[in-house]
């Protein structure tokens, strides 16, 4: 064999060699490392999803499908909270759709109420003659409410609807410096309204226990709507004991509510209270996550805080133009004595029983 012959089966020796070993390389790479064909072909053993995208994949994901991780966080498993968008759905939707439609009706609904009714007059006149009413601590704890509960009622409906009622008018600036001073007296001047109802709880409660005469003057709707009725009620009528409890249980539930935004994911009430409320037959969802809870607890106390501020009104309302010489019962804490005999006759009739008892020691 010459060397040129030798040299050209080398040559072609190698190139088999060479094919070969590439082919081996090429099946080895499939087989132990199967990365490179995911990476070029979106698959991955196992008929699993790699790169490639599954409407059936994401839809879960989107519906929050819980996963595995290996952290202690199991949470973390959760790519998307879907919930979040439902919140978000939900309150820059009906809530504050109907919410807003509720708080122009009730105002609208006074107005027309004021021009056929007018106000209410004491149709024998003032007598001159005081009475005492409620003393220094009552009208305390009233105005104490009252006071702080106009600040959390303009402060959350600014947080509800400011940005776009509020921040066209006065532009990001003046609006940014306005909310964050009413995110503050938001959640301290929240203490003070709890006070003020634990306070009005306690001083009052024995009087708003319904009893019959309750039924009598809202069969006459308290002499609201005609002239010369006047139906006999004690320290506090049939509506104002509606008032009484509407602020007392409303309070207390959106106090409760309040305080579990104010130390976010340490309070869960909603799993618990939907357990209770399934005895009943209904079919809520019992098992919540903490982010659950708390966007629960967000919409809750919108809706309890639009509802008392729909309530309060109204008492606003009857408690100063709508009703002449209502304003003195808080405001002097003494009304005119025919004033008490119209609307609270019972009442006048306990309060001269125990003066002539007091006087007879």
């Amino acid at each position: 064999m010459t060397f040129s012959a030798f040299t050209k089966y080398l040559a072609g020796l190698a190139a088999v060699v060479t094919l070969i070993a590439g082919l081996g390389l090429m099946t080895g790479a499939n087989l132990l490392v199967p990365e490179a064909s995911a990476q070029q072909t979106g698959h991955v053993p196992g008929n699993t999803l790699g790169t490639s995208s599954d409407a059936d994949f994401w839809r879960q994901i989107r519906k929050g499908e819980q996963g595995n991780v290996s952290i202690p966080n199991a949470r973390a498993g959760v790519l998307i909270q879907s919930e979040g968008d439902n919140w978000r759905a939900f309150r820059n939707g009906p809530l504050s759709v109907f919410g807003a439609w509720a708080l122009l009706g009730i105002i609208i609904l006074l107005c027309i109420f004021f021009i056929i009714r007018g106000r209410i007059r004491v149709e024998h006149g003032m007598s001159g003659r005081l009475i005492e009413r409620f003393n220094t601590v009552e009208r305390f704890a009233h105005w104490l409410t009252a006071t702080s509960f106009v600040v959390l009622a303009l402060t959350g409906l600014n947080v509800l609807y400011g940005r776009y009622a509020l921040k066209p008018l006065i532009g990001a600036d003046a609006f940014s410096v306005i909310t964050i001073a009413g995110k503050y007296l938001h959640n301290y001047l929240a203490f003070a309204f709890m006070v003020g109802v634990i306070m009005m709880f306690v001083m009052w409660v024995g009087h708003n226990i319904p009893n019959r005469t309750d039924l009598n003057w809202i069969a006459k709707a308290g002499g609201l709507l005609s002239k010369g009725v006047h139906p006999p009620a004690k320290k506090f009528n049939a509506g104002q004991k509606l008032i009484f409890w509407s602020v007392i249980i409303g309070g207390a539930s959106i106090s409760v509510s309040g305080i579990a935004l104010l130390f976010p994911f340490e309070i869960q009430m909603f799993g618990k209270t939907f357990a209770f409320i399934n005895i009943f037959g209904a079919d809520l969802p019992t098992e919540l996550t903490v982010m659950q809870e708390m966007q629960l607890s967000q919409l809750w106390h919108s809706i309890v805080g639009i509802g008392l501020i729909m309530v309060i009104i109204a008492h606003i309302y009857i408690g100063s133009i709508g009703m002449e010489g209502a304003f003195d019962a808080m405001g002097s804490g003494k009304v005119d004595e025919n004033w008490a005999k119209e609307h609270h006759s019972l009442w006048v009739e306990e309060v001269r029983a125990r003066q002539a008892s007091s006087g007879s020691d």
